[in-house]
């Protein structure tokens, strides 16, 4: 078979890149493709630190960046898209555009890693004030403070004496369609509380959530930490309204313990965004025929026992394209991902 060598891997962040890795390793050759300049994915470009460990992102995947970069087997696209694809399982035909130019690469496989987009939070309700209000910003918005090493209010330049994390915004949420838990914001906000104490010792800071949802060690990691050595308040309660209340915002809901409602002035609320499939998933579904299940992601067959295989054979998905995911999710399937493709092609070339 004469392209069975060869695995196009669509999306470089860490499901792409442990796909690229481990394709590599297993002896074959790797087409890794990054419609963005840089790789590394949302992780490495919107992201500080990672969740739960809180070591620097940069840092923390060099080591996989180099793996690919350094690799000869690994051929690195950047700033390319896929814009068509023919063929089946051992041969196919796929068209990549670069700076207006097109080239066609015959691969044996394909692995979609086209990871995830962030919910916008105005888009359907301004419940929260994110387009009207400054100090309303999202994890995102607070990760690019980390990076810059310091946390103040967009509107004075201050730092604040209270913030408050408002949780599950766009996720499990029937009204806007999103009726998914999107898995990391609960750490992920824990997390940033840890941050912004270390920043702000004097700081109030506050959580509140529907359910506080940390799977395995996080609950450990982060979860009791934020509470037990960095004093962060959780508070079960829905947030039904953000005004403006002189230079504060008034956060306005109920506390579903003490079943009473809430009235809370802070300096700056940050939103839990949720995880919706991102364009580039969207457009991979079409250009490879692969159907989306009920949510949006790229469906798989195998359900829990296996992740990774998409109804197309010799296409495999890798990380947030087929739902949410953590960063050890997406690095798990990506390396599972690869040793798949590679094991599909491998046994349709015994049959040559």
């Amino acid at each position: 078979m004469a392209n069975a060598d060869t695995i196009l891997i669509v999306g470089a962040g860490p499901a792409g890149l442990e796909a690229a890795r481990t394709v590599a390793e297993l002896g074959k050759k790797a087409i890794l493709v990054e419609a963005k300049a840089d790789l590394g994915g949302t992780p490495y470009a919107s992201y500080a630190t990672l969740t739960p460990d809180l070591k620097e992102t940069e840092a923390s995947m060099k080591h996989m960046l180099d793996a690919v970069q350094q690799n000869p087997a690994v051929d690195v696209r950047v700033n390319t898209r896929i814009v068509k694809s023919e063929g089946a399982l051992g041969a196919f035909r796929v068209s990549l555009s670069q700076e207006s130019k097109e080239t066609v690469e015959e691969v044996g496989a394909i692995v979609v890693a086209t990871g995830f987009q962030h919910f916008d939070p105005g888009r359907e309700t301004q419940m929260y004030g994110y387009y009207e209000y400054d100090d309303v910003i999202t994890l995102v918005d607070a990760e690019k403070m980390f990076k810059e090493g310091k946390v103040v209010r967009p509107s004075t330049q201050e730092p604040p004496e209270k913030v408050a994390f408002i949780q599950c915004v766009g996720s499990r949420d029937r009204q806007i369609g999103n009726k998914y838990c999107s898995k990391v914001c609960c750490g992920i906000a824990s997390k940033q509380s840890i941050e912004i104490k270390r920043m702000l010792p004097n700081s109030k800071v506050f959580i509140f959530y529907i359910d506080m949802r940390m799977y395995g060690f996080w609950e450990d990691q982060i979860y009791w930490k934020a509470q037990e050595e960095y004093k962060v308040n959780y508070i079960r309660g829905i947030v039904t309204e953000i005004i403006k209340k002189g230079d504060k915002l008034l956060v306005k809901g109920e506390d579903t313990t003490m079943g009473r409602p809430m009235e809370v002035l802070m300096d700056l609320v940050i939103l839990s965004v949720g995880m919706e499939p991102s364009k580039g998933t969207i457009e991979m579904s079409r250009i490879f025929q692969i159907p989306r299940e009920e949510h949006g992601f790229l469906q798989v067959v195998g359900g829990p026992l296996d992740t990774v295989s998409t109804p197309v054979a010799g296409i495999f998905v890798a990380g947030a394209a087929a739902g949410p995911k953590d960063i050890e999710d997406s690095v798990s399937m990506g390396a599972a991902a690869a040793a798949k493709a590679v094991g599909v092609l491998n046994r349709s070339a015994l049959h040559v």
